[in-house]
């Protein structure tokens, strides 16, 4: 148990607050028969109504999207090469896959053409399936060749509708997982709000359609929520074996959707680990998670082919390395103070060393090495040494690996969302540290009620959890600019459950002698709602005008180099060029690339850091002689590159290149 009090509300809705004890309850039989029929029909309309406004704006935001998608490029109208151009770099690349598999003669061919692919790696074959996260590409052409709707619906629609259908399940989960921690569906609503009003922030699903993270994000939200209702008390035997396997299966779409799966999961079951060392959460629903994360993560590597990288990756590790902790250390819950910060200390050293162990072992025995640029580049970002490697220095020199830029939080600020998210992480993390601080004392929770009776705050399994796990995120994305989105989206959700909460307007009224029941309630209701038009009457109108601009896509050059390719070359022709250009030739004119955008394999970055000598101080003929050797036909070399001005003298492609080539010191 995690709570410093014994909370005296029940679970679910609003409306099941503040209800009078049977000690306290004189009234006859047949007024509290009363009572408790109106109190559940109250509870039912609550429900019904809460879940109305969850779907409907989750079908907002998808129709929301899409309309800004439409009115940006003016998809509609423009040509079938402008629309594919429109999905840029690594984007085009995942793309191309499901176009293959709607043009490929059977479903078994377009199977066989992925597993055996020879045209996005020249002289090489490889198997998609194995290497990227494209099973949902095949899932959705497989279900657009068998559904009877290629009369009314282009391919590309099918498939950017279900992402944008998909943010109507992220926006939902969300809500009912803002809803569960304040028992209050306005909690929902506010949290709703503030992530389309921050949709800047938030989400970059109109202009990066099918980017990995845009379908994995939905169903990292659903476990997320399943994992906040799974960690409430008084859970019937069904109810937890039910939301078990929720947690399972969003577990596992998540994992199967985003290469970037397992160093996610490793934070979130790095905030299962510190809240079960702090006692804090249940040890038997946290063991299960741990297996949960293991076995998801392991059914996808299966049906990517035994991919090296999921089983050498550090999640496995230290979930592994967690269990078996466990069994070697007993007692660990039990003790004084003292006694028990040394047996934490103990049992935190054994797992990370049982980390690194294990990790080393089976990166040793698969010969693993695609991941290697990850921790070059961590190493180099956070000052442990500069580095000459070529990868590393990729992704330091990229606006996107950099830190969280300031006017993030100028932005966030002009929607309440950061004030209030800072004031409610203020308040939770001091409840988190008294709760912490007395089970490890193991103190008499009696005697401490009856101290901190009068400034005290309930803090539930389920708000611990999501305290933990919107700091661990909010280090990620401020040290990673990329990741924001997994911050600022249970941002929204933060700050509307304490603006909602009970236990913190308690607590805070508590704390200034100015604590009533009713004074509680109505703050607890006024400030969402003033909040809420607050929001309304700022940003509607903006949106309304966004909603109303309209612009066209607009890429001649572009074009005019696909267009060509598809007259002038020959089918089994070969490119070489950047990464970002090439996953657009392969998408528009189905030629053979050199090298791509998908940069976790080593063969693929050494391979390259070579086509990239084109950029380089290097002869001619030693150009040439590395071309060849890839089998290249056609260099596609870019203005862009040549006379870059995006990045400053250090970070431009030759910079970094001469840098690695040793030709700068």
């Amino acid at each position: 148990m995690t709570t410093i009090r014994q909370r005296r509300v029940g679970k679910g809705t609003e409306a099941a607050e503040d209800q009078p004890s049977e000690e306290k309850n004189v009234k006859p039989d047949g007024k509290i028969l009363s009572d408790h029929t109106g109190g559940k029909l109250w509870n039912i309309l609550s429900i019904t109504v809460g879940g109305i406004v969850a779907i409907s704006l989750g079908l907002l935001t998808s129709v929301y999207v899409a309309t800004l998608h439409e009115n940006d490029l003016w998809f509609s109208n423009i040509k079938e090469v402008e629309r594919e151009i429109s999905f840029r770099t690594e984007c085009g690349l995942y793309y191309s896959y499901y176009k293959q598999m709607i043009q490929a003669a059977s479903i078994q061919q377009g199977l066989h053409g992925l597993v055996y692919d020879n045209k996005t790696e020249s002289v090489r074959t490889i198997n998609i399936l194995e290497r990227m996260n494209v099973y949902q590409e095949v899932f959705l052409s497989i279900l657009y060749r068998i559904l009877p709707i290629q009369q009314y619906l282009e391919p590309v629609y099918f498939y950017i509708y279900t992402l944008f259908g998909l943010q109507a399940v992220y926006v939902i989960a969300l809500y009912v997982t803002s809803w569960l921690l304040s028992g209050t569906w306005l909690s929902g609503l506010l949290a709703a709000c503030w992530y389309i009003t921050n949709r800047i922030d938030t989400t970059r699903v109109e202009f990066t359609i099918p980017l990995r993270e845009n379908w994995a994000l939905p169903f990292f939200a659903v476990q997320i929520a399943a994992i906040t209702y799974l960690l409430r008390t008084h859970l019937q035997p069904v109810q937890e074996r039910l939301t078990f396997m929720v947690v399972f299966v969003a577990t596992f779409l998540f994992s199967l959707t985003w290469q970037f799966n397992q160093f996610m999961m490793l934070i979130q079951a790095l905030a299962l680990f510190i809240l079960d060392c702090f006692d804090m959460l249940p040890t038997a629903k946290v063991t299960w998670l741990y297996i949960i994360q293991i076995s998801g993560l392991l059914l996808v590597c299966v049906l990517q082919f035994f991919n090296s990288m999921i089983l050498g990756s550090l999640l496995i590790s230290f979930n592994a390395s967690v269990l078996i902790a466990r069994t070697i250390q007993k007692n660990l819950k039990k003790g004084s103070l003292l006694n028990r910060l040394g047996k934490l200390i103990l049992h935190v050293l054994l797992v990370l060393c049982l980390t690194l162990l294990i990790n080393k072992f089976i990166k040793q025995i698969l010969n693993l090495e695609s991941d290697e640029h990850i921790f070059k580049f961590l190493k180099a970002k956070f000052g442990f040494g500069a580095t000459r490697d070529f990868d590393a220095n990729l992704y330091l020199c990229e606006e996107a690996f950099g830190l969280l830029p300031l006017n993030t939080f100028s932005r966030l600020s002009d929607t309440l969302l950061f004030y209030v998210y800072v004031f409610v992480l203020f308040l939770m993390a001091v409840a988190a540290v008294i709760v912490a601080f007395w089970n490890l004392s193991g103190s008499n929770r009696v005697q401490f009620m009856e101290k901190m009776e009068e400034c005290t705050i309930t803090l539930k399994p389920d708000a611990a959890y999501n305290l933990i796990h919107t700091v661990l995120f909010g280090c990620l994305a401020l040290s990673t600019m990329r990741m924001k989105y997994l911050w600022t989206s249970h941002m929204c959700v933060f700050a509307s459950f304490g603006l909602c909460s009970t236990e913190v307007w308690k607590l805070t009224l508590k704390c200034i002698h100015l604590y009533t029941s009713q004074r509680m309630h109505v703050i607890k209701y006024s400030v969402p709602i003033i909040t809420l038009l607050y929001i309304s009457y700022k940003f509607w109108p903006g949106i309304m005008d966004e909603l109303s601009e309209l612009r066209e896509f607009y890429d001649p050059d572009t074009v005019e180099l696909m267009n060509w390719i598809k007259s002038n070359t020959p089918n089994t022709a070969v490119f070489a060029g950047s990464m970002q250009l090439l996953a657009g030739v392969k998408l528009c004119t189905g030629r053979t690339l050199t090298n791509h955008p998908h940069y976790e394999d080593k063969n693929l970055r050494e391979r390259t850091k070579k086509i990239y000598q084109i950029y380089a101080k290097r002869s001619p003929e030693d150009v040439y002689r590395i071309l060849r050797s890839f089998g290249t036909d056609y260099v596609i070399l870019e203005d862009s590159i040549c006379y870059e001005r995006r990045h400053s003298r250090g970070c431009r492609l030759r910079d970094l290149l001469d840098i690695a080539n040793g030709h700068v010191q």
